[in-house]
């Protein structure tokens, strides 16, 4: 088991520093000046713009660059921001990172316990009404844009019935001596809106995953003789037949688990949320190579991490595949 899971961290490992070099040549390789945006309109001389290549390293031919970003990955230090210079990436992705992982973090909670609880509840009544619709509005919401049904929940529950606040992630206007339980609900109203969007095209996907691994138990064998010695439907469902999908629903989780570190770059954007994604946007934008490097470096761990998770999951909860 030891073995295995040396060797499974060896190969997560060796993925992640592939993915980070071929992140590097990629961007460094797009078209487009980093500096551009940074000069704007303004007359700017020969030397003046050697000077600030110079300034964020980018004078140097590409394995220099490389090797003075890994020699900085290894300390910590991600170089500094091109559009909010003179501050470091490290700083900003920390900044960011909270904002991030609270919305991942509610949303995630959400998707898999309500879509858990709805693909169980539609496999044990395939064919009903309930099975149809709930099949129809989880494609129906599987198709929207997530920043489409942002600007649509804006629009109703913000603007026009004023439920919600539309955009940021407190009040600018809250008192500055208002006490924790004020700043949690102010927090809460700000949080609504961008995780009911990533919810609900996120459950969808879920619901229908859990679905299709609980109709295929409830093909075999043990939850017929779990039937037949007289056990309640909620034992069955629950004890037996939802415990045998772990492991394809372990899958899915491992997939959706870097939603802790990236939200949704669109949806950030729109609710204009502090977090990693609407970071990416802006670096994205301004071609802010050092900050968008340092958000795709998080993401690739991410990824990384979950598929590691995922895999030490499936031993855990499966017998049948742990190593011998």
């Amino acid at each position: 088991m030891i073995r295995w899971l040396l060797g499974r961290t060896l190969q997560a490992a060796a993925t992640f520093a592939l993915a980070v070099l071929l992140l590097f040549v990629l961007m460094r390789l797009a078209p487009g000046d980093p500096l551009s945006r940074l000069v704007g309109d303004r007359d700017v001389s020969a030397a003046e713009i050697e000077q600030l290549r110079r300034r964020f390293g980018i004078d140097q031919p590409l394995p220099d660059q490389l090797r003075a970003f890994l020699s900085g990955a290894a300390r910590g230090d991600l170089g500094v921001s091109i559009e909010h210079y003179p501050d470091r990436v490290t700083s900003l992705l920390a900044a960011r990172l909270p904002a991030t992982a609270l919305l991942g973090g509610v949303v995630l909670l959400l998707n898999f316990t309500a879509g858990i609880w709805l693909g169980v509840r539609q496999a044990s009544r395939r064919g009903s009404r309930f099975d149809r619709w709930t099949g129809r509005l989880a494609l129906a919401a599987y198709a929207m844009p997530g920043f489409w049904l942002g600007l649509v929940l804006v629009a109703f529950l913000s603007l026009r019935w004023r439920l919600f606040p539309a955009a940021q992630m407190t009040d600018p206007l809250l008192p500055l001596d208002a006490d924790a339980l004020t700043r949690a609900l102010d927090l809460l109203r700000h949080l609504a809106l961008p995780a009911l969007t990533l919810s609900l095209t996120s459950i969808a996907l879920t619901m229908r995953h859990q679905r299709a691994a609980m109709l295929s138990v409830f093909r075999l064998d043990f939850v017929t003789a779990a039937r037949a010695r007289g056990l309640t439907e909620h034992q069955v469902l629950w004890r037996h037949a939802w415990r045998n999908t772990l492991v394809p629903m372990l899958t899915l989780l491992g997939l959706w688990l870097p939603v802790l570190v990236t939200g949704s770059v669109f949806v950030e954007s729109v609710f204009n949320w502090p977090g990693l994604g609407s970071l990416a946007a802006q670096a994205i934008a301004s071609r802010d190579y050092p900050v968008l490097l340092g958000t795709a470096m998080l993401v690739s761990g991410a990824v990384v991490l979950a598929g590691l998770l995922a895999d030490l999951g499936y031993v855990l909860v499966d017998p049948r595949v742990r190593p011998s």
